[in-house]
């Protein structure tokens, strides 16, 4: 499915954010559904300048860029010196604007049917090795499947070699990663996938620790092996390099989890080698494509609205931190010049507050029966920055509660038929940087 950007960003806008547009039409809005499905391809494509790599990238980059549409989002690594040859080939809506060549960029970036929101590039704080000769690390770029269904996709390529301080410096990669996620996708649904470097048999790597401290589920796996990885310490479970079986293991890797709102599931899962050959039965890379299929469904009884606002602050996510019994009682806002903070406190004493303490406080306690049902948020710059500007709440009595400083940039997010606001999404830091909302049915 084709997805669309939200409002009317220009080219500018998004080079601005590392993401960029190819001129495909935007398709039409979400229609709803409360089911879907996606494809996922990871390929570390081998695009170091000839000679330092084991692959041809100039003959071999556009022959991958001309297979890469038959997936649905796509990362890839290595894409350096030959990423405008790849990125010719390819026909995806949304794709992330190169961090530079090798020496100068990470090599790595996003293709997608979807669109993307808030990409970021975070480097690693270790290396080891000729690794240390380019900024290698981690990419997330959040990606929106239907209104209000968004996943943080991650792209990651660790260091490489298996050296002593090589092992390290990986363990070390994998920990800040899995830092990071705990603070930056906490609530969120997310896939990880790119070139680890690792194996669950090799004794000095710590992929375990990835998937247990975030809750998360190797696609290779729960779909080939059953849910047991290999043992730690036990032979290598090497590859056919002419031609490779799925049970084999390989370095590059799709973790996933859902969460309050997106229950997601990988369906299937293949090394693709036998579709990424040239005429000549060469590969088109020294590591071999693995794709993924998911299909996800939302919950029945939470969903979200999509998001209005800039990509500055830490995501916040208030689905999985809701009461057992949802009951909204008193909704506080911060506001002056701009939307300093959200409060959402529910009957059992549960109190959802994200942003700062700037502003003036003003609040509003539902009476019994009464609900909020929609709100009005603006945006605009400050300090270079895109940040909400102010919020307008009402409910079903026609009550209302705002705090800011509106502008003429203005959104809507109107609760279903039945349905109530019951939590928050988004972006803050000392101020709302990003707004979005969670419904759940009156009742």
């Amino acid at each position: 499915m084709r997805g669309r950007l939200l409002g009317a960003l220009t080219a500018a806008a998004l080079a601005a954010t590392g993401l960029i547009p190819t001129g495909t039409a935007p398709a039409a809005a979400a229609t709803g559904s409360s089911t879907g499905s996606f494809t996922v391809l990871t390929y570390n494509i081998a695009g170091l300048p000839l000679g330092l790599g084991d692959s041809d990238p100039v003959t071999n980059t556009p022959l991958i860029g001309q297979r890469l549409g038959a997936y649905d989002i796509v990362n890839v690594q290595e894409d350096f010196n030959h990423h405008a040859a790849l990125y010719a080939h390819d026909t995806h809506p949304y794709r992330t604007a190169t961090s530079g060549g090798a020496g100068i960029g990470d090599g790595l970036n996003t293709l997608s049917d979807h669109p993307l929101e808030d990409f970021r590039r975070v480097d690693w704080k270790d290396c080891a090795g000729t690794d240390c000769l380019t900024p290698k690390g981690f990419t997330l770029a959040r990606v929106r499947l239907a209104e209000g269904v968004f996943v943080d996709l991650y792209n990651v390529h660790t260091n490489a070699d298996v050296t002593d301080a090589a092992l390290a410096a990986r363990r070390a990669n994998i920990e800040q990663l899995s830092d990071f996620i705990r603070t930056h996708s906490a609530g969120n649904a997310v896939i990880v996938m790119g070139d680890t470097n690792t194996r669950y048999t090799r004794t000095g790597d710590n992929i375990r620790t990835l998937a247990k401290e975030n809750g998360l589920t190797d696609a290779w796996v729960d779909l080939v092996r059953g849910g047991t990885p290999p043992a730690q310490g036990a032979d290598p479970l090497l590859c056919d390099p002419a031609a490779p079986a799925d049970d084999c293991e390989v370095v590059d890797k799709i973790l996933y989890r859902g969460n309050g709102l997106l229950d997601l599931a990988a369906t299937r899962y293949r090394n693709d080698w036998a579709d990424f050959l040239r005429s000549d039965g060469t590969h088109l890379s020294d590591h071999f494509p693995h794709t993924t299929a998911f299909s996800y469904a939302l919950a029945p009884a939470l969903r979200a609205s999509d998001f209005f606002g800039g990509p500055h602050g830490t995501a916040f996510n208030d689905a999985d931190d809701l009461p057992g019994t949802l009951s909204p009682r008193t909704l506080t806002l911060r506001g002056a010049a701009r939307l300093d903070a959200v409060a959402l406190t529910h009957a059992d004493g549960t109190t959802l507050s994200h942003g700062g303490t700037g502003g003036t406080a003003t609040s509003l306690t539902l009476a019994a029966g009464e609900h909020l049902t929609s709100v009005k948020l603006t945006r605009g710059q400050r300090d270079g920055r895109t940040r909400v500007f102010s919020a307008a709440f009402t409910t079903d009595r026609g009550r209302t509660l705002a705090a800011g400083t509106p502008t003429s940039d203005t959104t809507t997010f109107t609760a279903p038929a039945g349905w109530r606001i019951v939590g928050f999404t988004g972006r803050a830091g000392d101020e709302i940087d990003k707004l979005g909302v969670l419904y759940a049915p009156i009742g």
